[in-house]
């Protein structure tokens, strides 16, 4: 028998899927049925009543403080990086034609790897809404989205399920071979989308003239990213025991942020836009955290396979935190999996949901799914690619 949460959470992600206009009122409303339904009928991974869900809040707050802080945090600094006026300037690196809109994905990709995968998205949205006039297709946003998830499987510093695998004490060189998925993928979805987006609206040829760079904003967007890789790594240092108790990341890139402040004014209006997504996000992230999901099927590459799809719609955080106390797994196939899994629907991933806060005309499921076909082709490609080439690899 199908539990009642799992019910409510699938009617939640329907009723986002259709009214594409309300998406932060069905999250919301999805959140509160769940909610109600586990305090009065259930409990909280054995936890009743109302106990069980302050307990349940206090053990998901830092995960939830973090993430809001950096989507808010990283759009504020995309706006940083385009009134920086280097995106201006971009043209004259980039190349005409199809292969501009590659080598923009391919930048998106290689920075993802060093920055977190929200960062890299955002910068990448912010390049190609001024090289591409602002008339931006789905299917290219999608790619973008996809790009920064695929250059981040591979690292453990590029994506929050592969920090929480190096945390946990897998080793980096376990998840490095998710680029043998993740380089497939690329190459599977990068060149259909560059080229649809060349269709759509080429590139700008020309650089803006007479463009002065702001040195200050590019300084301070270097200061923040340099923060939070530093933050992550001494989150990495502290251990569980430290880290659970204060969200270190965000706090670090909001922080950084309102201290810099008197040198350059954040432009604030992003604000109410970014919070709002924000929210959406995390209201399924913590409808996600409240499923009956005591233990994930057998550790094999046919179910890890699945867990891509599942990533999808279910929140990649939960999914690793159990696959990391359950053992067993191909850390690399597992990383790539629930890493560019996500990327298949617009709110995935936190990299999606950033990304369309930018761009609102990409909440549409049925749009991404059809603009943006071929990004679930590669994550079929890119697994096959890696199974055929190195094989199931668990390490315990």
């Amino acid at each position: 028998m199908i539990p009642v949460e799992f019910i409510l959470f699938g009617l939640t992600l329907v009723a986002v899927a259709v009214f594409h206009r309300h998406t932060l009122a069905a999250a919301l409303v999805g959140l509160l049925a769940i909610t109600v339904y586990k305090v009065i009928f259930s409990d909280f991974h054995g936890a009743p009543g109302l106990v069980g869900l302050i307990f349940h809040l206090h053990a998901e707050w830092v995960i939830l403080a973090n993430l809001f802080a950096l989507l808010v945090g990283f759009a504020l600094l995309s706006r940083h990086f385009e009134q920086s006026h280097l995106p201006q300037l971009m043209p004259r690196i980039l190349p005409d034609g199809w292969m501009g809109g590659f080598m923009l994905l391919s930048m998106v990709f290689v920075l993802s790897a060093f920055l977190d995968n929200i960062a890299a998205a955002m910068i990448g949205a912010t390049v190609a809404g001024v090289v591409f006039r602002g008339n931006v297709h789905i299917g290219f946003l999608a790619a973008i989205v996809a790009a920064a998830n695929a250059g981040g499987a591979g690292s453990v510093v590029g994506d929050t399920t592969t920090t929480m695998m190096w945390l946990d004490g897998v080793s980096p060189f376990d998840v490095l071979h998710a680029y043998v998925a993740a380089v497939a993928a690329f190459l599977v979805f990068a060149i259909p989308a560059a080229r649809r987006q060349q269709r759509h609206s080429p590139i700008q040829r020309e650089a803006v003239p007479d463009i002065s760079i702001d040195v200050a904003r590019l300084v301070i967007v270097a200061l923040v990213l340099v923060g939070a890789i530093s933050a992550n790594i001494y989150v990495n240092g502290l251990g569980d025991e430290r880290t659970g108790y204060f969200p270190f990341i965000g706090a670090t890139v909001m922080g950084i942020l309102l201290l810099l402040t008197p040198w350059r004014r954040p432009d604030w209006s992003v604000l109410r836009p970014a919070a709002g997504g924000s929210m959406f996000l995390l209201a399924l992230v913590l409808s996600a955290s409240m499923m009956p999901v005591d233990r994930l099927p057998a550790p094999t590459a046919q179910t890890t396979f699945g867990l891509g799809f599942l990533s999808s719609v279910f929140d990649n955080i939960p999914l690793t935190k159990l696959a990391l106390e359950q053992g067993g797994y191909d850390w690399g196939m597992l990383a790539y999996s629930v890493g560019f899994g996500g990327s298949m629907i617009w709110f995935g991933s936190s990299a999606g949901v950033a990304v369309s806060n930018l761009f609102p005309e990409a909440k549409s499921v049925g749009q991404w799914l059809r603009h943006g076909w071929y990004v679930a082709v590669a994550y079929v490609v890119g697994f096959l690619a890696l199974f055929a080439i190195l094989g199931w690899r668990p390490t315990q």
